[in-house]
């Protein structure tokens, strides 16, 4: 079993749920900290926690003793897998779009995980055996570059690299209409309506950081690098649609388009224009740098050759 794990909730955190602030600062999922909750392992300033929805105040002593994780019931499975590097303790691999990460309802096997626990031998006996190695996530159709643990040294090395925010992410996408360069430096929450979608109009919420920079406009649409200093739940996208810039096709926070050359490269992607496309960050056990890069898939560059084309 991991050793206890010790936190001390800072001003910026005060008001959050306690299951929210916990996935935040350990990495675990909400629904093994709901069960950790509702098990009693974990206390707040000395007594156990009541529930997964408690708000958290500045100042409260949290400790979280996490339970030895059930045996696994994702099985191996012999999919492609994209490394793109790879050591004893960690590796960095491409995930196309249309690849879940880790199974779920709907999704028991086929995933990103079913290919993993194929290729690697995991030695994280304090992971989650759903998400083995798993330390952040790409959505289903969001294409790029994820890092793996395949160690607990390594997996905890990682998970403090993003609390920290020590990482390079940059992801393109094409966004709608005539981007210019700026920084957004938003709240990020639920929003208050859609519960699927989050909002950076929200009164109170994380801090979500996003830098955009325009490189080409095209037809009714502009090709932009956005780099990351936090990781939110749907950053990019939500940071984008919040200012009237929607991902192209992204089916949760924009609208099919009207204009018939945007429609075309909306049916020729068929998701969110979204990708990836490098990751660095200082290896957490070696203290090399590792700098991965991936070119847009084809999907992506089809439907940005069409708005090149129609825009002369």
């Amino acid at each position: 079993m991991s050793d206890p794990i010790e936190l001390t909730v800072d001003p910026s955190d005060a008001g959050d749920r306690l299951d929210r602030f916990l996935t935040e600062r350990t990495g675990e999922t909400r629904s093994t900290l709901k069960r950790w909750i509702e098990d009693g392992r974990v206390t707040i300033d000395g007594e156990p926690a009541t529930a997964p929805k408690t708000k958290v105040r500045a100042g409260m002593a949290i400790m979280v003793h996490p339970a030895p994780p059930p045996p696994s019931t994702a099985i191996p499975q012999d999919l492609p897998l994209d490394v793109r590097f790879e050591d004893e303790h960690l590796l960095v691999v491409h995930k196309p779009a249309g690849l879940v990460v880790h199974p779920a309802p709907g999704h028991p096997d086929g995933t990103l995980v079913n290919a993993l626990l194929h290729h690697i031998d995991f030695r994280d006996p304090s992971g989650d055996p759903m998400r083995p190695g798993i330390v952040h996530r790409l959505d289903k159709d969001t294409s790029g570059t994820m890092v793996v643990a395949k160690t607990t040294a390594a997996r905890e090395g990682l998970v403090k690299l993003f609390q920290e925010h020590d990482l390079e992410r940059r992801y393109a996408a094409i966004a709608l209409g005539r981007v210019e360069e700026r920084t957004f430096d938003t709240f990020h929450g639920r929003h208050p309506v859609h519960r699927k979608r989050f909002s950076s109009k929200v009164e109170r919420g994380k801090r979500a950081v996003t830098h955009v920079e325009p490189l080409m406009g095209v037809h009714g649409a502009t090709l932009v690098i956005c780099t990351l200093e936090t990781g939110r739940t749907h950053q990019i996208r939500v940071h984008l649609a919040d200012a009237g810039h929607p991902i192209l096709a992204d089916a949760l926070y924009g609208k099919p388009p009207k204009d018939p050359v945007l429609r075309q490269a909306h049916d020729a992607i068929g998701r969110q224009a979204l990708h990836a496309g490098l990751l660095g960050f200082t290896h957490p056990i070696t203290g090399e740098t590792v700098h991965v890069e991936a070119d847009i898939p084809a999907d992506f560059e089809a439907a940005l050759d069409i708005l090149r084309k129609a825009s002369g």
